[in-house]
């Protein structure tokens, strides 16, 4: 346990379901490492709530998609910022840790730094500079003080401009894969043992659910005519509940929508493939062994820019860890119900096809292992030490 002479007031900020567990897993680090009297404030969901952090308010409503979709919020934003900058000025916590939205996040390193606060800043999760936007990278390194990252090869890119960083590993590696019953959970949902299940994740902001649901349910039309029996299972967060429920009633085939994490570790265990939107899930389905394709619509204004933009070839991480697409990406034009039917189909029918996906996830996740230690924990270590560093320049 790090020696601190005083109790610790930890800052955090999340705003992405995804971003929210993985500030639920470092604030258990944390208390471990600190001690339990550890304190904690700032910006979290439903994990980082349950775990102790009080939210300054409900970060749902920042969760947005786009580029040029952020502009309508523009304002909301703003006030957020403000308000945070300002939580932070009262508190004077002993260190701020942001973990994902970077526009958001760094409005707020930005603020600090430009009114001299001596609050030392960390950032977790490193914008995605080597996909696009490779200017933030330089943005980092004078608003923040030390960098904490996922993947292995983006400690180079932010080193480059002075920035301080320490790769970490990626907290999907702390997950055990899905070993449950699959025929108790086939059972609880009654779902007979030969029958195919897919898994559909249409994402956690209420812009993505928007947008893929159509689409998705386009494609179930399809596959409910080519594959006898379908069941469809699709787990989900709070945030959407409502807009997914009512979806679901419209489906083609018999759909089942899980809400808590018994149930979503049940879904990886009992799904044949799935069906996800883009983003940090992928991983999640890999660890589980469920073969998928990703999808993503954004308006053509977003896409465009985005293309004009982007520094990689592809969009999962499991594909761009590989550098080969493993994982089918229907992107766009290409995030189409008769597209995604047709790919999907493969995968459930296609025992070859689905073993040939896992062998590539299996090569895909040894990448992100760092000697065997779990992320969460170097993640605490690293800010247990610059916390310690901080107290010590103060009282000098």
């Amino acid at each position: 346990m790090t020696s601190i002479s005083s109790t610790p007031l930890i800052y955090l900020v999340a705003l992405e379901p995804s971003g929210d567990l993985l500030g639920a897993k470092l604030m258990d680090a944390l208390r471990t490492k600190l001690g339990s009297e550890i304190k904690f404030s700032g910006v979290g969901g439903d994990a980082m709530e349950q775990s102790g952090l009080r939210s300054l308010f409900d970060p749902s409503d920042l969760a947005i998609l786009g580029i040029f979709e952020v502009l309508p919020k523009a304002g909301l934003v703003l006030r957020r910022v403000k308000e945070v900058v300002e939580d932070v000025e009262s508190k004077s916590p002993s260190i701020l840790i942001t973990i994902d939205s970077w526009g958001f996040t760094g409005r707020v390193h930005k603020t600090l730094t430009k009114r001299l606060n001596p609050v030392p800043r960390v950032r977790y999760v490193a914008p995605q500079v080597w996909a696009w936007r490779p200017g933030r990278a330089k943005q980092l390194a004078h608003w923040i003080d030390h960098l904490l990252t996922l993947f292995p090869f983006e400690p180079p890119l932010f080193e480059a401009h002075g920035l301080a960083t320490t790769w970490v590993g990626h907290p999907v590696i702390e997950d055990d894969a899905a070993t449950n019953d699959t025929s108790q959970i086939r059972s609880e949902l009654k779902i007979a043992d030969s029958a195919p299940v897919l898994m559909v994740l249409p994402g956690s902001r209420k812009s993505e659910v928007k947008s893929l649901t159509p689409v998705f349910a386009d494609a179930l039309r399809i596959l409910a005519i080519k594959i006898h029996g379908l069941h469809v299972v699709i787990p989900t967060v709070s945030g959407v509940e409502i807009d997914v429920r009512g979806w679901a009633e419209t489906l083609p085939v018999p759909s089942h929508v899980l809400i808590d994490e018994a149930s979503r570790a049940g879904a990886y265990a009992t799904a044949d493939a799935a069906i996800a939107a883009s983003g940090t899930v992928t991983l999640e389905l890999a660890r589980a062994g469920v073969p998928h394709l990703i999808c993503y619509k954004v308006s053509r204004l977003s896409a465009f820019a985005f293309r004009f933009l982007a520094k990689t070839k592809f969009v999962n991480l499991i594909n761009i860890l590989l550098k080969r697409e493993v994982v089918p990406e229907c992107l766009q034009a290409e995030c189409e119900g008769s597209v995604i039917a047709e790919r999907i189909e493969r995968l459930l029918t296609d025992d070859e096809a689905r073993e040939t996906q896992r062998r590539c996830f299996e090569d895909a996740l040894g990448l992100l292992q760092n000697g065997g230690r779990k992320p969460s924990d170097m993640a605490a270590e690293v800010i247990g030490t610059l916390i310690e560093r901080s107290a010590t320049e103060r009282a000098v």
